[in-house]
């Protein structure tokens, strides 16, 4: 029975997954079958791997394709150029024997190399010959190569396969090469030369683009979900659930697999669910994505690291994130590039924005952490949240008047600056505690800005929109509570919230129903 998988590279015959197909046909044709070296560089968990050994695979009928990965490279192999070469044409003769193809004589030519004498001039010369034996073109595909990037052994292999990319016409060479890890390698931060001007010299400058959009759409989906309902018949709404899925994810490769394998071998057994059924719906979908904040992720406990070593790149996460800040997008930015490359930053509009929902609730739920520590905010959130919930329901209208007193006693006299950059912030470290352990929250990206965000809260299966919004005169006010009521339609909600931080000294502080067509609004200013 095939299964979600979210450890190493997926199989077909083994795991639930999208087609590639498409994205390998595309692969072969624009690049493969025109010569062309280039990087896939993608975010951890993001489906390189998966989608190499796919191409190997769909290759092998036109090409000999030889799949190398880096980390079957100890430390030691890159000592020096003897000791590379000693170990590169090592892995090369057991991928060879692996494949257990006709190479012609190109393995001879392998097993005849000197490998106690020779460098990387020698192993070039060798592995043209190998090329030029071989019955038919040589792919060359190495993964996780970026575990090499610094070491000066490495950089000299790239020096050699362009020189001979660049003279191909006269000398036998790899017909392509794929290179694949996180880092791109024209962006490597080369350790071994210090001086800023040469960081980002790289002699990878042949390498074609590779645009090739490896998230999973809706529709992709689907069709994994399709074919898992054909073998469990649990009487899901797959449009909807894919749908579901893709808007935490935005298509995340690995996000998908996790919250599809949580639903499937644990919601499906759990006292709240029972059966898969029931398990496959909405509250289904945002269980899951619950419980994965809760446990954690190698790939959230990576970003979080990330976040740690680049402190431009956690300001800019910090910015978006509370206070909406729009901020152009620019790969000529350092931190944006590095965002970008992890795979933790995408371009939306023009501006920066976090790649997807799941990433920005962990990394939300990691600032509420850090805050709660020394917070007055988090404490009497949790000191004031018995009163909020009655009868496991919660009472958001109470949550608002509860907040706006708070707020005007300790705050009230802090100037526009301040309340413009930390009153969002002070209302989620607030609501934190409240709905903690049993709720989630999120900051819905599509409406946020540096005047208005709207937070969706979910809470026992229940949901509210609250939108938190900046004060800027009546006429801005009036078209805000449109704008919500509009929001409500989408989201079938007959009443919203709203939190209106205004600056105006004859202000009315306090908690007010408005009534915008057949939509209730409940305001709450401060």
């Amino acid at each position: 029975m095939k299964y979600f998988n979210t450890e190493g590279s997926c199989n077909p015959k083994e795991h639930y997954m999208v087609s590639l197909d498409d994205r390998l046909g595309y692969i072969k044709r624009m690049l493969i079958d025109r010569k062309k070296y280039f990087v896939i560089n993608r975010g951890r968990q993001y489906g390189k791997t998966t989608t190499l050994h796919a191409l190997e695979e769909y290759l092998k009928d036109d090409y000999l394709v030889l799949s190398l990965d880096f980390q079957q490279l100890g430390t030691e192999d890159f000592a020096d150029e003897s000791a590379f070469s000693k170990a590169l044409v090592e892995i090369i003769i057991r991928e060879f024997k692996i494949m257990k193809s006709d190479s012609g004589e190109a393995l001879e030519v392998l097993e005849s190399f000197d490998k106690e004498k020779s460098g990387m001039k020698d192993l070039f010369i060798c592995l043209s010959d190998m090329c030029g034996k071989s019955l038919r073109p040589i792919v060359l595909m190495i993964d996780e190569v970026d575990s090499a990037s610094n070491n000066q052994v490495f950089i000299d292999f790239l020096a050699q396969l362009r020189s001979y990319y660049l003279n191909r016409d006269r000398m036998p060479i790899f017909h392509s090469v794929i290179l694949a890890g996180v880092y791109d390698i024209k962006n490597l931060k080369l350790k071994l030369r210090p001086e800023s001007e040469h960081q980002y010299n790289s002699p990878w400058n042949i390498a074609a683009k590779f645009n090739i959009d490896m998230d999973f759409s809706t529709a992709q989906i689907v069709s994994m979900l399709a074919e898992y309902e054909n073998d469990n018949n649990t009487g899901m709404n797959i449009q909807e659930i894919a749908e579901d899925v893709h808007q935490y994810t935005s298509g995340y490769p690995v996000l998908v697999s996790a919250i599809c394998k949580c639903i499937d071998e644990e919601l499906a057994y759990s006292n709240t669910f029972g059966t898969l059924s029931e398990a496959w719906t909405i509250n289904g979908v945002s269980a899951a994505v619950k419980q994965i904040l809760k446990e954690g992720t190698l790939l959230f406990e990576s970003m979080v690291k990330q976040l740690d070593i680049y402190p431009d790149l956690y300001k800019i996460v910090e910015d978006i994130i509370y206070c909406g800040k729009k901020i152009p997008f620019s790969l000529e930015e350092k931190s944006i590039s590095l965002g970008h490359m992890f795979g933790y930053l995408k371009e939306e509009n023009g501006h920066v924005a976090i790649a997807n929902r799941m990433f920005e609730m962990c990394l939300l739920n990691m600032f509420m952490a850090k805050e709660a520590i020394h917070s007055d905010v988090y404490a009497r959130g949790g000191s004031d949240r018995i009163g909020f919930i009655k009868d496991n329901k919660l009472d958001m209208e109470l949550v608002l008047k509860k907040f706006a007193e708070y707020f005007t006693e300790i705050y009230g006299q802090k100037d526009e600056n301040f309340i413009e950059k930390q009153g969002r912030k002070i209302f989620l470290i607030y609501l934190k505690p409240i709905i903690n352990g049993v709720g989630n929250y999120y900051i819905e990206a599509q409406t946020r800005d540096e005047r208005r965000t709207d937070v969706i809260v979910d809470y026992q299966g229940e949901q509210f929109i609250v939108e938190l919004k900046i004060w800027r005169g009546s006429e801005y006010n009036e078209r805000g509570e449109r704008q919500l009521a509009e929001y409500l339609d989408y989201y079938h909600k007959d009443k919203g919230y709203m939190l209106s931080f205004n600056f105006n000294k004859n202000k009315e502080v306090g908690v007010k129903e408005i009534n915008v067509g057949d939509k209730v609004i409940v305001e709450a200013v401060v």
